[in-house]
């Protein structure tokens, strides 16, 4: 398709767009191809066929080989994927077993002191109830003696 434009100067130049061959135009070319191939083709027909039948193999052997090789790489990554995600797994368990271990320490360390402060609290105020009881029976003491006394003064 061609069509006139114009530019600053006001001069006319043409325009030439190429649209891309569709696949017609190649099955064309691969035809005529073929044909010519046939025409000049130095073997028979039966030598032609062996050697289409012998390429083929090559090439099934060859994608087949393709197809291993791909297959493979594919396990060795998905294996090697699935032992990285287990060791974390693992990693991840041990950490929390240590975690829990710590924790259970620390919370028997804590209940040990606990009962050490107790202990200890429970044998202060049994202090302090001993020495409250002598301070009181020492004061009953001491005033059934002052009122002894002030009966023998009076």
């Amino acid at each position: 398709m061609s069509r006139y434009e114009f530019d600053d100067d006001d001069e006319p130049y043409v325009v030439i767009e190429k649209h891309s061959p569709g696949v017609g135009s190649f099955l064309v070319g691969v035809m005529i191809g073929a044909g010519i191939a046939l025409l000049f083709a130095p073997r028979s027909g039966e030598e032609t066929r062996r050697d289409i039948k012998r390429r083929a193999r090559r090439a099934r052997r060859a994608a087949q080989r393709v197809a291993t090789g791909v297959t493979e790489g594919v396990t060795d990554s998905f294996n090697d994927a699935r032992r990285r995600v287990e060791e974390q797994i693992d990693s991840a368990r041990d950490a929390v077993v240590r975690k829990k271990e710590q924790v259970h320490r620390a919370m028997e360390a804590g209940r040990a002191a606990a009962q050490e402060a107790r202990d200890e609290l429970e044998r202060r105020i049994a202090e302090t109830k001993a020495a409250y009881k002598a301070g009181a029976a020492v004061a009953r003491s001491s005033s059934t003696r002052a009122a002894a006394v002030e009966i023998e003064e009076e």
